[in-house]
């Protein structure tokens, strides 16, 4: 059940990422054609920096799945098994704290900006456009929880997913080489 779960948000997170990605690359080269044509898009600036702020939080959750943020597993596969398991359940609450609050302080602004649009596109509503801040944080813990489970075995094991990424990648650099 867990492992479906975390395939469709693999591939959800991962389609809406690429689609934002693209339709940012389409807007920008849009927008380059009609300045060159001498003739600027009122709307591009505000929209494509709504784009990139959406590509930031997707692709943090899908990170987040994969569990491929920024981390110390070096210092944390160094310590004794039982300080190891507590350092990653700290590093756990802090994690899933941090985007509790954000959810929160996220639905807040939402209720703030109530009845705001944009400025160069006067019919969209920017609690839509800051919807990302909630939904994004919900997302993102639910994928933290989601990947908890593996993350527990493998440092538990004292794997790291850092160090096998990279053993990964050099052995596969010597297959393709033809070296031993």
């Amino acid at each position: 059940m867990l492992l479906a779960i975390r395939r469709f948000l693999e591939s959800l997170l991962e389609w809406v990422t690429v689609g934002l990605m693209i339709l940012l690359t389409f807007i920008v080269i849009v927008a380059v054609l009609f300045r060159v044509a001498g003739d600027s898009l009122s709307w591009y600036d505000e929209v494509a920096a709504i784009c990139l702020s959406w590509i930031t939080y997707y692709g943090a959750a899908l990170a987040a799945l994969k569990r491929r943020h920024i981390g110390f597993d070096t210092i944390l596969l160094s310590l004794p098994l039982y300080s190891r398991m507590a350092a990653l359940i700290v590093g756990e609450i802090v994690v899933i704290g941090f985007f509790v609050i954000m959810a929160w302080a996220g639905w807040e602004v939402l209720e703030v900006l109530s009845g705001e649009f944009l400025v160069s596109l006067t019919w969209v509503p920017v609690q839509f456009t800051q919807s990302v801040i909630p939904i994004g944080a919900v997302l993102f813990i639910i994928c933290e929880l989601v990947s908890l489970p593996d993350y527990w075995r493998m440092t538990a094991q004292g794997i790291s997913l850092e160090h096998a990424e990279i053993e990964d990648e050099v052995e596969s650099e010597l297959k393709k080489t033809g070296a031993n």
